[in-house]
């Protein structure tokens, strides 16, 4: 039976949870806003299994709500579609909570370009398909209050605005405790999004939700969402290899609480990255005392910036090679890596590929098969995002 089958409490009924626990990770001085939080699962029914993710379901900034009523000349009180068919509410509760109102959808993107005259001639031109990565470029960090303000002879009506909005969805975030070990909590590892693009303030939606507007009466919507694609191996004798930087870290806490708490034999290898060890070192206490219990059997970081030149992950994994190649084929390790997509997760797929090149004597062509037989065999498995 699925974590989601054997509650009550689903995506489409999610559990109103109390925030028990919002505490900076990060230190003094580090360039991040990196934060443990904990949900309590009291009354849920809901269950769990390391390698999940929670979703979360958050509520839009006030300010950028009010921001965007005051540039459509509006009170907040008119009513206007919901995101629930036949479902209508006012304006400002529904900006609160059911659309997304930072990233400007297409067909916003169009209203605008059509309606604004000479002033948005240039904004047509940029819809020519053949300029797809011009008008991705242009509206690179634009959210919709942007328009609204720069372009303040355009006229929406509330619900002309609303019409033009995409649902406001959940947010996925990977869990960073074992429920054998926090049987009615759920512990996350998130890093707040705070930035500037063009003159203004921007926060990531959920981050800030979790990390600056809920209170001690509120409650967070949450859900279970099953990932039986990232779960440690069955057989707790089987030793496994964790890359998680930054706030990949979090599933691998999980991994490590569990096989503690089930008394898992096998060996267990973590590789953890960030900017700088005395600002960013997530959860160092914890590894450590692990480490010394004999439960972290190696423990591998990578403080980028704490030197001239910047050491990643990869580069550990690769000053590791051999013993990895044993790890991996003598041994039999399972590797898991959770985190960034779009750089981490493909320099070290590299840097794996490198390992089982120079050590295993392979080809590149037998190195990248050996690899897809990892992932065949379930051996080679990644959360990224």
């Amino acid at each position: 039976m699925s974590a989601e089958a054997a509650s009550l409490y689903s995506r489409k009924n999610p559990f109103p949870a109390p925030l028990a626990v919002n505490r900076k990770l990060s230190g003094e001085g580090s360039e991040k806003d990196t934060r443990h939080f904990e949900l309590s699962l009291t009354d849920s029914g809901l269950k769990y299994e390391v390698g999940d993710s929670l979703g979360v379901f958050a509520k839009n900034d006030p300010a950028l709500v009010d921001d965007i009523i005051r540039a459509l000349h509006a009170t907040g009180d008119e009513i206007v579609p919901g995101c629930d068919a036949g479902v209508t509410k006012p304006l400002r509760e529904a900006l609160l909570t059911d659309y997304q109102i930072t990233q400007p959808s297409k067909q916003f993107v169009q209203a605008v370009a059509e309606r604004g005259g000479e002033a948005t001639a240039f904004l047509r031109e940029l819809h020519d398909p053949l300029r797809k990565g011009d008008l991705e470029e242009y509206l690179w960090g634009l959210e919709y209050i942007d328009f609204l303000i720069d372009h303040p002879s355009i006229h929406f009506t509330s619900e002309e605005f609303a019409k033009l909005l995409r649902k406001l969805q959940p947010r996925l975030y990977s869990i960073a405790s074992s429920q054998k070990v926090h049987s009615e909590a759920v512990h996350l590892t998130i890093a707040v999004v705070r930035y500037e693009s063009h003159g203004r303030a921007r926060k990531g939606v959920a981050s800030t939700y979790l990390a600056e507007r809920v209170g001690s009466d509120d409650r967070v919507s949450i859900f279970v969402h099953t990932a039986k694609g990232f779960r440690p191996p069955e057989d707790g004798n089987t030793p496994i290899i964790m890359i998680g930087p930054g706030t990949g870290i979090a599933p691998f806490r999980a991994y490590l609480q569990e096989r503690k708490a089930t008394g898992a034999k096998g060996k267990n290898w973590l590789f953890f990255g960030e900017q700088r060890a005395q600002h960013d070192f997530l959860y160092e206490d914890e590894f450590k005392q692990y480490q010394a219990e004999g439960l972290l059997t190696k423990f591998d970081t990578a403080f980028s910036r704490d030197q001239a030149h910047k050491i990643y992950v990869q580069n550990r994994m690769l000053e590791n090679a051999a013993e990895i190649w044993k790890w991996i084929d003598a041994d039999g390790a399972q590797i898991f890596v959770c985190g960034d997509a779009q750089r981490m997760a493909k320099d070290v797929d590299a840097a794996l590929h490198k390992i089982i090149e120079t050590e295993g004597g392979k080809s590149p062509e037998e190195a990248a098969a050996y690899v897809e037989e990892l992932k065949k065999a379930k051996r080679y498995k990644r959360d990224v995002y």
